[in-house]
């Protein structure tokens, strides 16, 4: 399997109180091409900063993120921008919804700006992404006008109507209810079964197990690593299992 993302002696602190506070401490890292990738550990380890850094939504102190031999580190933000808009897909707790567009036009938007396909192409993506979504029936409502699981789905369309090499997921699952976050969870592992490259970050074990591949962040140094099979349904218990048995083992 081929990595897409590359961290090497990634590094990120901040200034505080006269002080620096070491967020990201030598991380190195892959990516791999189709692997469900999670990011787990205690809050304040690290694991939404390291997300950033890897976006290139936030720039690290030092290191190398390497994306087709690109470094994120020395780009300029036009350049990062740009490389937002094409290669990487993003799914928040928070949906980030333009409040006055609707659904479709929520989802469209972000193909336009990706310039990847003509108009009309990208319209007709983003009403089979919401059809597949199961929210093709609001999709002329409005954020407000729908609940929270279905401007989730809304946010999923939106993040790869532009086929995007990664989809960076920072606790998609926080804000949702248990039947909502099932839905989503599906969803994202449906995508992931067609090929596509995920990253998220969690705290919740129902989303944890949804991975292949799940890393744990220390005081922002990555001190483990558990690789799985591809999620199945029927798994499910013998898997959680496993992973309660490895977070056990990091003092989760």
């Amino acid at each position: 399997m081929s990595s897409i993302l590359t961290a090497k002696d990634l590094c990120k602190s901040f200034a505080h109180n006269g002080g620096q506070v070491h967020v990201l401490q030598h991380v190195n890292l892959e990516i791999n091409e189709g692997d469900f990738t999670v990011v787990m550990g205690a809050s304040g380890s690290g694991k939404s900063t390291l997300l950033y850094a890897l976006s290139g939504m936030d720039k690290a102190t030092s290191g190398q993120v390497l994306l087709n031999g690109k470094d994120l580190v020395k780009m300029k933000e036009k350049e990062l921008a740009d490389l937002r808009s094409h290669d990487f897909g993003f799914i928040f707790q928070q949906m980030h919804l333009v409040s006055n567009l609707t659904l479709l036009e929520n989802v469209a938007v972000a193909g336009y700006l990706s310039h990847t396909r003509p108009a009309k192409e990208v319209k007709e993506k983003a009403e089979n992404l919401l059809e597949k979504m199961g929210v093709a029936d609001v999709k002329d409502h409005r954020p407000s006008q729908v609940s929270g699981g279905e401007q989730q789905r809304c946010a999923i369309a939106r993040a790869i109507v532009h086929d995007p090499k990664i989809l960076f997921a920072d606790e998609p699952t926080g804000a949702l209810n248990r039947k909502n976050t099932k839905e989503v969870l599906d969803l994202m592992t449906d995508l992931n079964r067609n090929g596509q490259s995920i990253l998220m970050v969690t705290h919740d074990l129902r989303a944890a197990l949804r991975g292949n591949r799940l890393l744990y962040i220390e005081d922002g140094s990555v001190i483990g690593e558990l690789t799985l099979p591809p999620y199945e349904k029927e798994d499910e218990k013998s898997r959680e299992t496993q992973v309660n048995s490895w977070l056990t083992s990091m003092k989760w």
